[in-house]
């Protein structure tokens, strides 16, 4: 079976994450082929993969969206819309919860009159389309403005929209963004299955990362969050299965308009074995020590992490902290991590980069995890399997993973703080460290509950059979 896995922002650049994942999904699939298709933000990046692919990765297809700025804009304008795609169109632009999404493609995919995404921005339709959701929705907002955002918005999908994908027999997105919405394009158009695999909720996390940006202001941050939900509504629309990771997880999916007939529950998993080695020390010989598996971006809130940390060494000063993880993704967050390092003058904290997290884990007391928003990390499983307790932020499947299910009676395997709460999170490191019979107690927990319900093997099974299915 030839399966095309959609990516957008990760695999194979990153290190870590989904990234991490999508390379254990296809290591444990030799039986199909996989295609890539990655979307990405620069074509400094071509590649410049962080994985070695394995052998069962026959071929990885680019795109990268800068490359919009070397277009030319057409001399002449020959664009005409039927009123069925402008409608489409203009449902889109509403943040409409379901829009004809075949009358949307069909602007670039028709064979007698197939349009560039830049003829569709000069003609006279698509300015009279802005102007009336415009004046439908926003008459209150400068329309310049206004007419110049949605160009800035909808470049990246119209730009996909008409680029070439590659042929398979199944289409997995694992994100109901950009790439979804490419999923959704391909499985129409060569009827064909499409699956979608969410890690974190696209949608929430897109809007928590507008709210909190400067780019936008006011109301035309509700401009971008409405139409980020509706590519996201688009991706859950038009999948066959989607898969997600815990029932809370579930649950936004379904009120965000998912149909629960589609939506599969499939755990990450942990390579058990490959951790049995890492050791553990309770007898306070060495300086106690906290360690972190994580990417340096905004989303993981390494600053609240660093806060703790500081808090942590007033009442313990020789403590270390060891932060595991890619720095090169986000170098402007980078600077200002390594910024408040010096302000804290935090002298024992060291930032790894990408590592075998393997040579270090052994120096580990206790491990965190500050996110803003999380899916089911494989940080904590993996931190699991080594039977290393977490203070890890209330996100994602992290209370689950920590605390247990409704089925669930191991008990704790760490403590679960509120968001950005620092002196919470310090609080917890505190406690953990003035108790090491805890720490040991919640390691062999953790690990207990990561070999009955969070296995490798499990997670591999699992998508055997879906692929199956479609076969």
């Amino acid at each position: 079976m030839k399966i095309c896995i959609l990516t957008e922002g990760n695999y194979p650049y990153v290190v870590g994450g989904v990234s991490a994942w999508i390379h254990m999904l296809i290591q444990g699939m030799p039986e199909h082929q996989f295609i890539i298709y990655s979307i990405g933000a620069e074509e400094k990046d071509r590649g410049k993969f962080k994985y070695q692919l394995p052998d069962n990765v026959i071929k990885v297809q680019e795109t990268f969206l800068d490359s919009i700025l070397h277009l030319k804009a057409p001399t002449k304008v020959r664009a005409k819309l039927s009123d069925e795609q402008k409608k489409s169109l203009q449902e889109l632009l509403k943040g409409v919860n379901k829009f004809d999404f075949k009358m949307l493609l069909s602007i670039f995919r028709q064979t007698k009159k197939k349009y560039t995404f830049m003829e569709i921005f000069m003609c006279q339709d698509f300015y009279d389309i802005v102007m009336t959701v415009y004046k439908n929705k926003f008459p209150y907002l400068p329309f310049t403005d206004y007419f110049w955002t949605i160009r800035s918005m909808l470049l990246p999908l119209f730009y996909l929209l008409q680029e070439d994908y590659p042929k398979a027999d199944l289409y997995h997105s694992v994100a109901a963004g950009y790439c979804g919405v490419i999923g959704a394009m391909a499985s129409l158009l060569e009827n064909k299955p499409f699956l979608l695999t969410e890690h974190g909720i696209y949608s929430r996390e897109r809007e928590e990362e507008i709210l909190k940006c400067s780019w936008a202001e006011g109301d035309f941050k509700k401009v971008w969050i409405k139409y980020f939900y509706a590519l996201s509504n688009l991706s859950y629309e038009h999948a066959d299965t989607v898969t997600t990771l815990s029932e809370g997880n579930l649950n936004v999916e379904l009120a965000l308009g998912c149909d629960e007939k589609k939506i599969l529950i499939i755990p990450n998993g942990a390579k058990v074995d490959r951790f049995s080695t890492v050791t553990s020390d309770y007898s306070g010989k060495r300086p106690f020590t906290v360690g972190a598996i994580v990417r340096i971006v905004p989303i993981k809130d390494i600053i609240t992490m660093l806060r703790s940390f500081y808090m942590l060494s007033r009442d313990i000063p020789n403590a270390r902290f060891i932060i595991m993880g890619n720095c090169e993704e986000d170098p402007e967050y980078f600077d200002s991590c390594k910024n408040m390092v010096k302000t804290l003058n935090l002298s024992s904290v060291e930032f790894t980069g990408a590592v075998d997290i393997l040579t270090r884990l052994d120096d580990i007391d206790v491990l965190a995890l500050s996110s803003i928003s999380e899916g089911l990390p494989l940080a904590i499983l993996e931190g699991m399997a080594s039977r290393k307790p977490f203070v890890s932020t209330d996100v994602g499947c992290c209370r689950e993973l920590l605390y247990g299910s409704y089925d669930d009676d191991l008990g704790k395997a760490g403590i679960i703080v509120p968001v950005m709460d620092f002196k919470a999170m310090a609080k917890g490191f505190l406690l953990l460290a003035q108790t090491p019979s805890l720490r040991q107690s919640m390691g062999e927990i953790g690990c207990e509950r990561v070999k009955k319900y969070y296995t490798y093997e499990e997670f591999i099974t699992n998508f055997k059979n879906l692929y199956s299915s479609y076969n």
